[in-house]
């Protein structure tokens, strides 16, 4: 079975300034300027065509209605060709789910260009892209349309959309939907899930492909109150004693403290020294001490 590709002079999926070539009681026909003889497409007079005059030159997105014809609106779409954003789920059918584009035709995310089986109500990051027929269509596989190279150094504070989590690898994020960056599995916490935004510090700049290494932690001298708080209250709840320390394996103590293996170290010899806790072979012992 054969599938039609669709034709059209006008470049589908992005903004474009087009030339009213006409007008008619339901909107303006509108051209690419001195080439009328690549045709026409409709801008409703719902989706800005009212007012328009002959010659006029309107920036205007176009895409495909409901019946696969080319048409314009001059609304502001929340994703397009080349771009890479956070969508809503607006429904889930057997083709694959609905995304809220901000067009009143809702954006196609197929089956096979799902990641994870995505739910209702929820937001995933895509791109967007043309299918094979040339519609347009958003796709979770964005990892291969991110890029290195980006324009930040070792301390600086950016900020990035977690796409997906492997537990043996780390947190993959999206930073400034553009570019390459990882929290690696060392510094997870139970606060990172995917399809969440993030603020985290560039603490490595990966040499063999420039991309982005991550922390979503403060500098460890700022985090140590706020994570000794975690350790305290968890070791009062269990009475004064915890088997866990510096031989505890990294997922345990992620699991246990929502803390990576160092913030945790750095935690429990901060508050050790305080006077608070004492830390022994069998574990952590709340300290007696006033």
């Amino acid at each position: 079975m054969q599938t039609n590709l669709i034709k059209c002079p006008f470049k589908i999926g992005e903004t474009q300034t087009l030339a009213v070539d006409h007008l008619s009681k339901i909107g303006a026909f509108l051209t690419v300027p001195d080439h009328p003889e690549k045709g026409t497409v409709l801008l409703p007079k719902r989706e800005g065509g009212d007012g328009c005059r002959v010659s006029d030159q309107v920036p205007v997105f176009v895409y495909l209605d409901s019946e696969d014809r080319p048409i314009a609106t001059a609304r502001k779409p929340k994703i397009e060709m080349g771009q890479i954003r956070p969508l809503k789920v607006v429904s889930v059918t057997k083709i694959g789910a609905f995304l809220d584009w901000g067009l009143e035709k809702d954006l196609l995310l197929p089956y096979h260009e799902q990641t994870v089986r995505v739910q209702t109500g929820r937001e995933y990051l895509v791109a967007l892209y043309l299918d094979k027929t040339g519609r347009p269509c958003a796709t979770m596989k964005v990892y291969e349309r991110l890029k290195a190279d980006a324009p930040y150094d070792v301390g600086d504070w950016v900020r990035g959309y977690i796409y997906n989590i492997n537990p043996n690898v780390g947190a993959f994020v999206a930073v400034d939907y553009q570019y390459h960056g990882l929290i690696p599995r060392q510094n997870l916490n139970r606060d990172l899930h995917i399809a969440t935004q993030v603020r985290a510090r560039v603490t490595e700049i990966r040499k063999r492909d420039h991309r982005l290494i991550l922390s979503p932690h403060k500098q460890g001298y700022k985090m140590l109150n706020t994570d000794g708080a975690v350790v305290l209250k968890k070791l009062k709840a269990a009475g004064g004693f915890l088997p866990y320390g510096d031989k505890t394996a990294p997922a345990v103590i992620n699991r246990e403290f929502g803390l990576s293996k160092s913030a945790f170290k750095r935690a429990i010899g901060h508050l050790q020294k305080r006077g608070k806790l004492r830390i022994q072979k069998d574990g952590l012992h709340l300290s007696t001490s006033k």
